[in-house]
């Protein structure tokens, strides 16, 4: 009955921070990065090539990536997007140091022709 109760007590509290951070000013949800990902010059993962030699390069990146423990979860999850050798990185990170390092390994990958690297950081 005690662990019912400090789970519901946990519960209500949770509930009650959320509420504050929306109150707050936070946004719901992300509409204003869906219409720009709308607009046709906007890079997106629909655009990523099927050529096996784009693959392989987004894949040398995405490994590269997830093994460097150092970074972000959300710098785990950066867009790596290929297309003819030109690979372009979107998506929220932590720090300028955390986008340079992605941008690096971006570029350090073999049959990348150019980096567009379109990756924000985040204010949290």
């Amino acid at each position: 009955m005690k662990k019912l109760a400090a789970v519901m007590l946990f519960a209500g509290g949770l509930a009650v921070s959320v509420a504050s951070a929306r109150a707050q000013g936070d946004p719901a949800d992300n509409s204003g990065k869906n219409v720009r990902d709308r607009q046709d010059a906007a890079v997106t993962s629909g655009d990523q090539s099927n050529t096996q030699a784009d693959l392989n390069i987004t894949q040398e990146i995405r490994k590269a990536v997830m093994a460097d423990k150092d970074l972000s979860t959300n710098a785990h999850n950066v867009k790596i997007i290929t297309a003819n050798g030109v690979v372009t990185l979107r998506g929220p990170v932590k720090s300028a140091e955390e986008k340079a390092n992605i941008g690096a390994k971006a570029q350090h990958a073999a049959g990348v022709t150019r980096v567009d690297n379109q990756i924000e950081i985040a204010s949290d």
